[in-house]
This record gives structure tokens, sequence and C-alpha cells, in this order.
């Protein structure tokens, strides 16, 4: 059975990501730092990732790491870069020093490209994120490319499902950033994510940034209706039109197919 470290239990992918993961015979361990309640098949394991020290425990004798923790929604600057980056580092030395064959699969974020690409972003693109969490994260993905162990990262998109309520939020969001009701993102249900977890975990993309999308990108008008908290209508041009929206193109190349292929089957479904 195959020890998976994860990082990020409680977090909107992790906590679904993890139960998923145990479900399909890893032997999962979450880094925690306090009491969490777990799912059935994985077990607890303290640490930090800002105590370098705490996480030697954790690293040991795993096969792979999935890291998914992350900071994002704060106004303080230095604490993301303390979580995405120097968190990162300090678990990339963990498993280096204690585990250094193990596969490493690290989550990033689509947030990365630049918002004036004139196509859906691919991951060959240059970015050069001002912000500070898509700017920490492609110093993070730098680290672990350079860091030489086996790896991959995973560019998710706005992830949703399995009532996590961020479909729900899409109405505020699009108020505090300005959004057009005609912006489109990228998107991925809670289930397919797990998905290419699991892909990933497999070896088929090592040495790989692939970005993860379902088949269908989706307007913030539409995700504001579906969440229950619809936004204002607009006539007015929308303004760097393929922000928010990347080509799923490589993942499909390594035989991924999304099981939720669009928004609206999930809504049919009953599993937004």
């Amino acid at each position: 059975m195959t020890a998976v470290l994860i990082t990020g239990a409680s977090g909107l992918v992790g906590s679904r990501a993890l139960p998923r993961l145990a479900a399909s015979g890893f032997d999962c361990r979450a880094l925690v730092r306090s009491d969490l309640d777990l799912p059935p098949g994985t077990t607890a394991v303290r640490g930090d990732l800002a105590e370098p020290g705490s996480l030697q425990v954790a690293a040991e004798g795993v096969d792979a790491v999935v890291h998914l923790a992350a900071l994002f929604r704060t106004d303080d600057q230095d604490a993301i870069w303390r979580a995405n980056l120097d968190g990162t580092r300090n678990l990339i030395d963990a498993v280096r020093t204690h585990s250094p064959r193990a596969r490493f699969v690290m989550a990033s974020t689509g947030n990365v490209y630049d918002a004036d690409a004139a196509r859906p972003a691919r991951e060959t693109d240059t970015c050069s994120p001002t912000l500070a969490y898509p700017a920490s994260k492609i110093a993070a993905e730098s680290l672990l490319r350079d860091s030489g162990l086996t790896w991959n990262i995973l560019r998710l998109p706005f992830v949703y499902g399995d009532g996590d309520g961020h479909l729900a939020s899409m109405g505020a969001l699009a108020e505090r950033f300005g959004l057009h009701p005609a912006h489109t993102y990228s998107v991925a249900h809670h289930r397919d994510v797990a998905a290419v977890i699991q892909l990933a975990l497999t070896g088929a993309m090592d040495g790989r940034i692939v970005n993860v999308t379902d088949d269908a990108p989706v307007t913030v008008y539409e995700m504001a209706e579906l969440g229950g908290h619809p936004v204002p209508v607009s006539a007015e041009p929308l303004t760097n039109p393929w922000s928010g929206r990347m080509d799923g193109t490589l993942l499909r190349e390594f035989g991924f197919r999304p099981t939720v292929q669009t928004i609206q089957a999930a809504a049919h479904d009953g599993i937004l």
C-alpha cells in the first residue's frame, strides 16, 4: 500500500481529496497542527509547515507527498509568502532528508497566468504574477522543480462541489474584485481533482506542470446563479477575456477524462 503524506487536509480541496484517496486504497497520513476529525483509513500526524523540526515524523517512510496546504484569502501578504513559499521549502527539505525517493505532488493555481493572455493559458506560458498568492505559488513551484525530488505540479482552477460553499461565495468575490459577470473561469469538481491527484501519484505526469480543468469554462454570472447569490448583469465590454481560462489539452494527453464534465452536469446530478 502506498503511504502518502497529505498537507492541507482541513482545507477546501484537501478535506475532500483525503477521503477519496483513502477509499482508493492509499495509506494516508494527514499533517495536522491540532485535533481534526479525519475519515476512516487515515492517520493524523502532528506537525507544522512553519516549524521544520516538526516535520521529520510526518516525512519519514512515505512513498509520496500531496501538498495541498496554501494560504490566500487574507490581506497579510507576509503571511501568504511564509505559508506558501517558506512552508513549501520546509516540507521539501524534510522529504529530501527523510524520504528522498518519494514522489512530491504539489497543488498550484491557475491564477499564476498573466491576465492579458491572448488565449487559454498553457503550461509553457511565461508567468509574471504580481499578487502575493500567485507569486508565492510560482516561487514554490520553482523550489520544487529545482529540489532534485521526483515531482509534478497541478495548477488548479476554481474548484467546487460536495457542498463546499465555494460557488455560494462567488457573489461576494465578484463584488470584492470587480469581476465582470461575463468573465469566465476554468473549473473542476472535487471528484475530478481527486482523480487527477491519483493519476499524478502513478508517476504518469512526473516532471510536468499540468493544468486541471473540466470540459467547459463557466461565467461569473452562471456560477453566482448556481451558488444562489446572483450578481448584477452588464453589457459593458469585457477586459482581458482569457483571464482565468486554462488549456486542458495536456491533461487529456495523459489519459484523463473528467467524470463531471461541466458544472451544469454537476447541478443536474445534485453534486454542486
